[in-house]
């Protein structure tokens, strides 16, 4: 068993860590293993949720007749579900006995959305949970996931000799091995699967030119005579790769921002490993976010800088702006904007991500990074896929292991696979500070010992949500509005978390929402997201052409000659080496 050796940050937003209570070692070790078993999922929250369900259900005999009249209504046929499932898409399921099937099926569905939703007297979370895992469920017995039950894999069968079973008995076999492989093995991945960074993607020009413990600096070649003299400095997401903004040449936001005559930095966050388990939110603050806004400071000759953030870097950024507009921690830069890309600041409404925290939960994750140092990139990554399970395990595995055939890779699917681990401290305190008691919004957040209010920022904003967004939905996105006092341009982007930022001019069927500029000025008092939303104008196309003339309105127009790479001071050339670390 493992001691944990912890430093107390004065005012952090973690707890006094467990381990430090007497007798609690052993606990927390115990609760390591379970998570372990359970992919940190904690057993007794979902138990406490099933018998909050259970028994308010038990207490509404209004509610479970109807249920059996729902039921007894489906075994007479009288009432036929409604089938709206690409799953189901194929002609071949509306022959019987796959018809059957489906409707069978989809009745399934429908008396158990109804039996897990509208229990009164069930706690808003616990009715969540199971209503979620009752959909989990449910998926894994769809008809479409089986070889008897499945006419397209029976067809392919057919029309291939049974071949595309072999093929995709080969396919888990394959991917067996890769899961069971030990650590320090090096096993073949599917050809062309891979991406690799510098060769297929983050292969914008550029050099780094800065470096300390936890990020490397990337300072982008300008690709134009004269630039604008405020530089863009983006702060991505440090649960994955940086590279999300500079993908391949085509869809790179790295290099359409370059091409338009800006000086461009990106952090590249460290890949931390057990040794860095004490780094917490006040290192990824000053080492991360400040270190950076200083170098670009120097950069720009003090010109201000449009600072942006992606994710959870979006959320560090308002941080570090609501600092820096206070006054209270020094002023590391002038700010010219702020933009977050699909970045979250009140926490009250997370989503179903909001699924998996809660006390109980977080005493089990807890348990689990105390004993590994960290969080894998692949924990997390398991929880991002259960949120879309249809569609990221089962009906992946239905055309790998039962068609024998392989997603087309591209290079939004190999970064997400090339994840990140996450220091135990840091993200402890995010998720119990931010995530579970919801500190910045309520204003208890603090960074070294002093408290953050985004009602101190000023600097004009430009806020970026995305309408099928489910790790920061865009409603909950909005709620800066409510935050903050600075000028606000919102924007709502077509597509999900990762597609709808990634979203270059002359992609197919992007659009977006948003407020003329004279509108957004002249507005008065505050608007609800829905009615934000119907007053709204729809633009086909992408955003960031949109997005890139905010900037130049936020800034002097002056175009000066770019400045030195570093200001003649380079460490090497991008991507540097964070972002080649596993």
């Amino acid at each position: 068993m493992k001691t944990a050796q912890l430093k107390v940050v004065p005012g952090a937003a973690t707890p006094s860590p467990e381990s430090e209570q007497p007798g609690n070692t052993l606990d927390l070790y115990l609760r390591s293993q379970m998570a372990r078993l359970t992919g940190g999922v904690s057993p007794i929250a979902m138990s406490l949720a099933f018998q909050d369900w259970w028994q308010h259900l038990a207490a509404s005999p209004g509610k479970r007749s109807e249920l059996a009249a729902q039921s007894l209504a489906a075994l007479a046929g009288v009432a036929k579900p409604v089938v709206e499932d690409s799953r189901f898409d194929n002609a071949a399921w509306r022959q019987w006995p796959f018809s059957q099937y489906v409707n069978s099926f989809k009745q399934a569905e429908q008396f158990w959305g109804q039996a897990t939703t509208g229990v009164r007297g069930v706690a808003p979370h616990h009715a969540e949970v199971v209503a979620f895992t009752a959909r989990q469920l449910l998926d894994m017995y769809s008809p479409s996931n089986y070889l008897w039950t499945n006419p397209e894999v029976l067809r392919a069968a057919a029309a291939s000799g049974g071949r595309s079973l072999i093929d995709g008995a080969l396919n888990w076999r394959r991917d067996l091995c890769r899961r069971l492989a030990p650590p320090d093995m090096a096993v073949p991945e599917p050809t062309g699967s891979s991406y690799v960074p510098g060769q297929d993607v983050a292969v914008t020009p550029g050099q780094v030119i800065y470096s300390n413990e936890l990020i490397e600096l990337i300072q982008y070649s300008p690709q134009t005579e004269k630039v604008y003299r405020e530089p863009v400095l983006i702060v991505p997401s440090w649960i994955m790769k940086y590279y999300i903004l500079d993908l391949s040449p085509h869809n790179s936001l790295v290099r359409y921002l370059v091409q338009q005559g800006h000086t461009v930095l990106m952090l590249s966050w460290r890949n931390p490993d057990q040794h860095d388990r004490n780094m917490g939110m006040d290192d990824y603050l000053q080492l991360g976010v400040f270190a950076a806004l200083e170098q670009a400071d120097q950069l720009g000759g003090g010109a201000p800088v449009h600072a942006v953030g992606y994710c959870l870097g979006g959320t560090l950024l308002a941080i570090a702006a609501a600092a820096i507009d206070s006054g209270e921690h020094g002023q590391h830069a002038k700010l010219a904007s702020i933009s977050l890309l699909a970045a979250q600041t009140d926490f009250s409404e997370p989503g179903e991500l909001g699924l998996f925290i809660d006390d109980s939960e977080l005493a089990f994750l807890d348990a689990l990074m105390w004993d590994q140092g960290y969080l894998d990139g692949d924990q997390m990554a398991a929880s991002f896929q259960l949120l879309h399970a249809r569609d990221l395990v089962w009906s992946r595995m239905m055309r790998e292991y039962l068609m024998g055939e392989r997603s087309a890779p591209n290079d939004l699917m190999s970064w997400n696979a090339d994840s990140t681990r996450l220091p135990f401290r840091m993200h402890s305190e995010y998720l119990h500070g931010l995530f579970l008691r919801n500190d910045l919004a309520e204003g208890r957040y603090t960074a070294q010992g002093k408290p953050i209010a985004l009602s101190d920022i000023r600097t004009p904003m430009f806020v970026v949500g995305t309408e099928r967004d489910h790790v920061s939905p865009w409603r909950s996105v909005y709620k800066i509005h409510l935050l903050s006092g600075a000028p606000i341009d919102f924007v709502l982007a077509s597509g999900g978390h990762n597609a709808g930022i990634v979203s270059e001019p002359g992609h197919a069927n992007r659009s977006y929402r948003s407020h003329p500029a004279s509108t957004q000025a002249q507005a008065a008092g505050y608007s609800s997201p829905d009615e934000w939303l119907n007053s709204a104008e729809r633009t086909e196309g992408s955003w960031w052409p949109h997005w890139q003339q905010w900037l130049v309105r936020h800034a002097g127009r002056e175009r000066v000659a770019p400045p030195a790479m570093g200001l003649g001071r380079v460490l090497g050339p991008a991507p540097g080496n964070f972002v080649l670390q596993h």
